[in-house]
């Protein structure tokens, strides 16, 4: 562990370096603060809800984002934070950040995590708009690490986490519709 701890420092403060300026500052502040509590992605999950309706997959696709950012939720921020229970980089290397503090762990990356659950719901139902949210999602990941708020390694589980979160939910949803179409079919019969 203290090999990763080692290195996330380093990289962090590279990138901290490279590209640290004061022109990103609020374009960074502005994109991780669409993140806080998962508000962007229950934003979208709502509207694609209200939109659908019977003749359109809309509200299957709202219900869909809505299971995958709640299987990672709950992975993410109820069981592996307080699991690994890692100290925040600011916390540990004692620098000023430009938002407010955080309460809670820094493994792994919550807003990255859900960005990439929900990118990866996004792909499942519209690939272009998929690949769209993908990038976002990276930009969320990077303006993490650029707000000095999490490690790479953080950010990096947290892709890894959102997306296996997400494919999961979606094989599970995909099995469960198929097995009530087949059914409704015999049903019908």
């Amino acid at each position: 562990m203290e090999m990763i701890q080692s290195i996330d420092i380093m990289i962090l403060m590279g990138l901290r370096n490279v590209f640290g300026a004061s022109w990103l500052d609020k374009p960074m502040m502005f994109i991780s603060g669409l993140g806080n509590d998962g508000f962007l992605w229950i934003a979208i999950a709502i509207l694609f809800f209200f939109v659908g309706n019977k003749k359109n997959p809309w509200r299957r696709w709202g219900i869909l984002l809505l299971l995958c950012l709640g299987a990672n939720a709950l992975v993410c921020n109820v069981l592996l934070k307080p699991l690994v229970a890692r100290m925040r980089p600011y916390d540990f290397m004692g620098y000023e950040i430009l938002v407010t503090r955080l309460t809670d762990f820094s493994f792994p990356s919550g807003h990255t995590s859900a960005s990439f659950a929900a990118a990866t719901a996004i792909y499942a139902m519209k690939k272009r708009w998929g690949w769209a949210t993908f990038l976002f999602a990276a930009l969320m990941g990077f303006s993490r690490l650029y707000l000095g708020v999490h490690y790479p390694s953080d950010v990096f589980a947290g892709a890894l986490l959102g997306w296996a979160m997400a494919t999961i939910v979606i094989l599970a949803y995909k099995r469960c519709v198929l097995k009530n179409k087949s059914r409704i079919l015999q049903i019908k019969d």
